[in-house]
């Protein structure tokens, strides 16, 4: 299933835009699914998934309803606690969702969709509207960090010891978790790591909706980095409501320059590594399938070529530019390892790196470097700034913090049994050195 993930500056547009991106994927006979937090014009306003239109069907998420089925199960999960502290059970009547509870629900929504809850058959693309930028990648990133916490919190591997807990209770003189505790988690592991999968799956993208002017070129360049950090393609930047660019007007002719201009600086950034698609304004909002689908036809998109295919420009098809599933070379893992000693420059140790404990190398040593072998892990970071990065090593993580984002990484097999003997930023990558540790990872002859 092709997943596309759609954000942008807040009042940018996004939701008409998702909206119109799914009715283009539809009309081109894909099966497609819409998500969105938000009403939208002329769609229905159920929970679960509605059509639209041929092929398209839209599902409305209601965090509140979410909030409420899923505070009043856990009360009844801890009624036997609630019972001896003497406690008031709530009714569902009574409760009002607290903050958080929207990002909640999206994941929720999000693990339906990936596991076929809502079709037999499938869907070929599933449309996701999602909360502003920042918003969206501090939603994306909720999944594996909370999986963090859950197994620093209730190790998986405690469970084992369950039989001897009323013994350990009397012996601590406190009692000790109870059994649905444990099993609540690993099924909230299990819900996570679905979504998880989702968002890091290679035929998940991102599509940026942005209206051109100065507060959208700075949130879009803060972005490009945190995008990066967390591994997220984008495969589209969707430049909503653009003016005519020759109007005899005065105030239009400035405005529009003004437009041109920015979207000039946007195709030296954001190209070739992601399309980018001018949606021009309607003169009103959107209202409707047909305003939806003039949005389509009507956008002038730019695909570039992946490299080794002659490259080049050409001409897009619509809203639906970049949604088939054909490989191409913006699909590969968005972080990678070279061995500077490959006369090719690729990396010949992925295979060991990824493999198990057991598993020898013999790197050869580089220039310079005392007959040491070194691996170099590169992190792409656009925008990035040494002044606002951070990198430390705890453990088998890296600690990386590019200025407002943060993110966690645990290293790669091979990576846990070396030492860090360096690191630099250099165009926008970030080169973390790794040197085996003979102790820890013995050599062949």
């Amino acid at each position: 299933m092709r997943t596309v993930l759609v954000t942008g500056p807040g009042g940018a547009g996004r939701t008409t835009v998702a909206a119109a991106t799914a009715l283009a994927a539809a009309r081109r006979g894909r099966r497609t699914l819409l998500l969105s937090a938000d009403a939208i014009p002329g769609f229905p306003t159920g929970t679960e998934p509605t059509e639209v239109t041929e092929g398209l069907r839209f599902a409305r998420i209601d965090s509140g309803e979410h909030f409420r089925s899923e505070l009043l199960s856990l009360q009844d999960q801890a009624s036997s606690v609630l019972d001896l502290l003497g406690g008031n059970r709530l009714d569902g009547e009574e409760l009002t969702e607290l903050p958080g509870s929207a990002q909640l629900a999206l994941l929720h929504t999000l693990r339906r969709a990936a596991r076929g809850d809502w079709s037999r058959d499938g869907y070929d693309t599933l449309v996701v509207d999602l909360p502003p930028l920042r918003e969206a990648l501090a939603v994306l990133a909720l999944p594996e960090q909370l999986r963090r916490y859950l197994r620093r919190l209730l190790p998986p591997e405690r469970q084992a010891a369950r039989a001897l807990r009323p013994m350990l209770a009397q012996l601590a003189g406190v009692p000790m978790p109870a059994q649905w505790l444990y099993e609540t988690a690993a099924r909230r592991d299990a819900e996570l790591a679905s979504v998880q999968a989702l968002v890091e799956d290679r035929s998940t993208t991102v599509r940026l909706v942005a209206e051109p002017g100065p507060a959208a070129e700075d949130a879009l360049r803060t972005a490009r980095t945190g995008l990066a950090l967390h591994g997220l393609r984008v495969d589209t930047l969707t430049v909503n409501r653009v003016l005519p660019r020759h109007s005899s007007d005065p105030w239009f002719a400035d405005l529009a320059a003004q437009q041109e201009k920015c979207i000039d600086h946007w195709y030296e950034e954001w190209a070739p590594a992601a399309s980018l698609c001018e949606v021009p304004h309607l003169g009103r909002d959107p209202q409707g399938l047909d305003d939806l689908g003039l949005l389509d036809t009507s956008s002038n998109c730019t695909t570039f070529e992946a490299a080794g295919t002659g490259g080049g420009l050409f001409a897009g098809d619509g809203l639906a530019v970049e949604l088939d599933d054909r490989p191409d070379g913006r699909a590969q893992d968005p972080w990678w390892i070279e061995d500077p000693n490959a006369p090719d420059g690729h990396d010949e140790l992925r295979e060991l790196l990824r493999g198990g404990p057991d598993a020898t190398v013999s790197p050869r040593p580089a220039a310079g470097e005392d007959g040491d072998g070194v691996l170099v892990w590169c992190l792409p970071l656009p925008g990035a700034v040494k002044e606002n990065l951070q990198l430390v090593r705890r453990g088998d993580e890296l600690l990386l913090t590019v200025g407002p984002f943060h993110r966690i990484v645990p290293l790669e097999s091979g990576l846990r049994r070396c030492t860090v003997s360096g690191a630099a930023l250099t165009d926008g990558v970030l080169r973390v050195r790794f040197t085996p540790d003979p102790a820890l990872w013995p050599r062949t002859s």
